[in-house]
This record gives C-alpha cells, sequence and structure tokens, in this order.
C-alpha cells in the first residue's frame, strides 16, 4: 500500500467500466513543489536580489554616509558618462575578456575533443587530473606566475640559461600579457568541461556516416563535430568571458598599473576611496554590458534552435 504522505498529485481516470478510479502519482503537490523550492528561492533573494536592490539604490546617492545618503541624484551616472578613464578602462576590460575567453577555447577544444574520442579507459583519469588545479587555492596559483613570469622568474631564467636571451623580458610581468597569460591558464579547465560535455553528446554514427559517405576526418570535423559542438562552444566563452570582465585579483598581483581592469577601480571606489555610490554605478554598467549581450545571444540561441529548442 502506498504512503499517503509521498510526493503526489492525485489525477482521477475513471476506466471504461465507469466505475474504478485510478490516481496518478509521482508528480509533487504545488503547495509540497514550493516547499522544496523555497530555501533555494529564499537564499536567491537574500544573496542576489537584495544587494542588486541596494546597489541600485546607492547608484542614486549623492553619498553613502552622512546627510548625503538622503540625497536621490544622477551624479555618479554623469560621471561615468563624462569621465573618458572609465570608458577606457572599460573597454580594455572587455577586450582583455574576449581574449581570455577566446584563447581558452582555443586551448581547451583539443583537450576536450581528446577526452572525448580517444581517452578511452583512461578518460575518467585525465578528466581528474585536468580539474586538480583547480582544488587549490585561486590566489596561489596567481601567486605562483609570479614567480613564473617575474624578471628572476622561472621562465626568464631558464630562457637566459639557454642562451636564448642575455636579459630578463620586461614585458611579461606587470602588464596586460601577464594578466592575460594568468587568467588562460586558470580558465583552461573550466572551459574544457562543456565543450567535452558538449562532444559526448555527439552520436558516433554520424562521424561513421560522414566517412562513408566520403568525407575526410577533417571534412568530418568540420562539417559534423564542431556544428555539433557549437553549444557547449558558446556556454565555455560565456562561462569565461562573463566573471572575466570583473576580474580584480589577477590585474592586481600581476598586472600592476599598466594590468589594471575595470574590477580594481570598482574595488577601489569601495574600499579606499568610500565613494560606495560611483562604485555601485560601475558595477551596474558592467552587469548591463555584460547581460545584455546574453539576453541577445539566448535569443538567437532560441530562434535557430541551436540549443535543440527552436521556437514555432
Amino acid at each position: 500500500m502506498r504512503d499517503e504522505t509521498s510526493l503526489s498529485t492525485h489525477v482521477s481516470i475513471k476506466d471504461g467500466r465507469g466505475g474504478i478510479e485510478k490516481k496518478l502519482t509521482g508528480i509533487p503537490r504545488k503547495s509540497q513543489l514550493a516547499l522544496l523550492v523555497s530555501p533555494s528561492v529564499l537564499w536567491l533573494i537574500i544573496l542576489l536580489v537584495l544587494p542588486l536592490i541596494t546597489m541600485i539604490g546607492l547608484s542614486f546617492q549623492k553619498s553613502a554616509f552622512g546627510p548625503g545618503s538622503d540625497v536621490f541624484t544622477f551624479a555618479s551616472y554623469l560621471n561615468f558618462w563624462q569621465n573618458s578613464a572609465y570608458q577606457s578602462l572599460l573597454g580594455k576590460s572587455l577586450w582583455i575578456s574576449l581574449v581570455v575567453a577566446v584563447m581558452s577555447i582555443v586551448l581547451a577544444y583539443p583537450v576536450a575533443y581528446f577526452l572525448a574520442f580517444h581517452a578511452g579507459d583512461k578518460q575518467g583519469m585525465l578528466l581528474n587530473i585536468m580539474i586538480i588545479p583547480a582544488w587549490t587555492s585561486f590566489l596561489l596559483r596567481v601567486l605562483a606566475w609570479r614567480l613564473i613570469l617575474g624578471s628572476n622568474g622561472l621562465l626568464n631564467t631558464f630562457l637566459m640559461w639557454l642562451g636564448v636571451i642575455q636579459e630578463p623580458i620586461s614585458g611579461l610581468f606587470y602588464s596586460v600579457n601577464a594578466v592575460i597569460i594568468t587568467l588562460v591558464y586558470i580558465w583552461i579547465p573550466f572551459a574544457a568541461l562543456p565543450i567535452y560535455v558538449a562532444l559526448l553528446r555527439i552520436e558516433p554514427g554520424l562521424l561513421e556516416a560522414a566517412s562513408d559517405l566520403g568525407a575526410k576526418p577533417w571534412q568530418g570535423f568540420f562539417k559534423v563535430t564542431l556544428p555539433l559542438s557549437i553549444p557547449g562552444v558558446l556556454a565555455a566563452f560565456l562561462y569565461v568571458f562573463i566573471p572575466t570582465v570583473g576580474e580584480y585579483v589577477t590585474p592586481a598581483l600581476v598586472g600592476g598599473p599598466n594590468g589594471l581592469m575595470i574590477g580594481n577601480i570598482i574595488w577601489d571606489q569601495f574600499m579606499r576611496g568610500l565613494d560606495w555610490p560611483m562604485g555601485a554605478t560601475l558595477s551596474l554598467v558592467v552587469m548591463l554590458i555584460v547581460l545584455l549581450p546574453l539576453i541577445f545571444m539566448a535569443k538567437a540561441a532560441q530562434q535557430t534552435g541551436l540549443f535543440g529548442g527552436k521556437s514555432e
């Protein structure tokens, strides 16, 4: 006998003889479903919705402290619009994020391809090896690149020992190049995972059919494998691009004055300048700039059926 307290929605169905009713079970009631999702909804409200509302309110204040906190103004938005330094730094951050996302995908795709099609029984072990660096502290991995890229670091010392260079390469450390190299290293495993999942979903029979029709391996890749893995590539791009735009730890540690990004300025506005309205304004501008292309890409994917759900 089934437990009456189990999650179920009872739907009455009369059989052909007209007297017996059967009940379908297994579908949660609305009240039970609300109870299940309420902890997650509460968590999102406290950690996402309320902070976002607070940020929006701060951006329209003259000051976060004192009498100015009650003054409604657009001064922070006008300051951003009139200050070309903010706009240039935002453009620079978007460019760095774009380069990091593209390079991460280019380097991660062969790794994901090998794991999906050629790793065989060692697939699980190699997958674990790929994500092992993520088990260590993000800060420690960034600091390790300070030791590698520094003027007296491992890379310069090794190249000088080989005789390739006579003096340390000065452009490696405290530069945009250092920021890009470090971020690409950090994000490669995370970019490879969605591509790997997309490649696993490809039916092997499609590649066999392409081969039977006379397609060479490289033709099968460009006409079958690559198009079918585009959802994973787009997911990897967004997974890398979005958090990189607001990055501030890596530029602060390996970028120096030449490698600053918009995240560093936002941090300075909140922590050093105590200009919370300006920091909130910059944060919202970055969020909107990242959100608009994301919405556009989602709608385009829905219209084209890229993720399997083409709208009629």
